[in-house]
């Protein structure tokens, strides 16, 4: 299948060059392209999913400098020694463009690794945006209108409230937005499944009411776009229920699934330098994929 270029590419381009950064961190969800992206430009994948190229870079860490760069390494968290041997080739040698780091989830619990702060660049990437989606381009750039490009905003689209909800319900996942509806619907419940099942107990989350985490992801999801109180979240996962999780128990549910980015909350923006003022609003809830949400509720 042909390459969808996506945003981030562009600056790919400008900053993994020689000269430029020596390492980059590609974080987020699983299935959002960050595979794809990263192998455009890699000479050698490693993929740590595969059990014989894991355990070769856990019995060599080195490998990952042996190899010709620039180098990809897919799922990194899967041995964490990867991320400090990368930064430690960053030190020695920091002419640009040598790794790639992909990632779906940070390092379980209770692992220690050194932040990479100076040496290896986060970068997030998330499901297709609508410009990346072949609809018709953006006509009034945000970015130009805040550095005074732009003296009138004006312009058209024609996109119309029916195509925008179509692109809600079919995802911006790239490999399930093609397939046909009921497929796609069968792929998106599948996803979700995974997460509760295999990905956050895989990722050091003890899931012991399965069925009790369906149901705040559900409300959650309810609550997208809003700043509503966890309490409230946590009431409408269980109406009616006297036995309902605890707080912490919630805590725990959202701290997970931010950290293999599901939950992808929309900080406060305020167009002022005010950053105090800023700072007194909560953030709004929001999943990784508004599709997730929608088959959710």
């Amino acid at each position: 299948m042909e390459y969808q270029r996506r945003i981030v590419d562009d600056l790919l381009d400008a900053v993994f060059v020689r000269g430029g950064l020596t390492a980059v961190a590609l974080e987020g969800a699983k299935g959002v392209g960050k595979t794809a992206t990263g192998t455009q430009r890699a000479s050698t994948v490693l993929t740590l999913t595969a059990a014989g190229q894991r355990a070769a870079i856990a019995a060599n860490p080195d490998l990952v400098i042996q190899v010709p760069a620039p180098v990809l390494i897919d799922e990194w968290q899967l041995e964490p020694s990867v991320w400090d041997r990368v930064r430690h080739a960053v030190d020695d040698d920091p002419s640009g463009g040598r790794f790639l780091l992909a990632g779906s989830a940070g390092v379980a619990p209770g692992v220690r690794i050194h932040s990479g702060a100076g040496r290896i660049v986060r970068l997030p990437m998330r499901p297709l945006a609508l410009s990346e989606r072949g609809l018709p381009a953006p006509t009034v750039s945000l970015a130009a209108l805040l550095a005074g490009e732009i003296a009138e905003v004006e312009g058209a689209t024609e996109v119309s409230l029916t195509e925008y909800v179509d692109e809600i319900l079919r995802s911006g996942f790239p490999g399930i937005r093609d397939l046909p509806e009921r497929a796609r619907r069968l792929q998106l419940d599948s996803y979700l499944s995974r997460i509760v099942e295999r990905e956050l107990p895989d990722n050091g989350a003890a899931v012991r009411r399965p069925t009790a985490l369906r149901a705040w992801l559900a409300a959650y999801a309810a609550a997208t776009s809003t700043d509503a109180g966890y309490a409230t979240i946590l009431d409408a996962a269980t109406p009616g229920e006297g036995d309902k999780p605890v707080r912490q128990t919630a805590d725990v549910y959202r701290e997970h699934l931010t950290r293999i980015f599901v939950l992808d909350p929309v900080e406060a923006w305020i167009p002022a330098f005010a950053p105090l003022k800023r700072l007194t609003f909560s953030p709004k809830h929001h999943l990784v994929d508004p599709a997730l949400a929608a088959r959710l509720v």
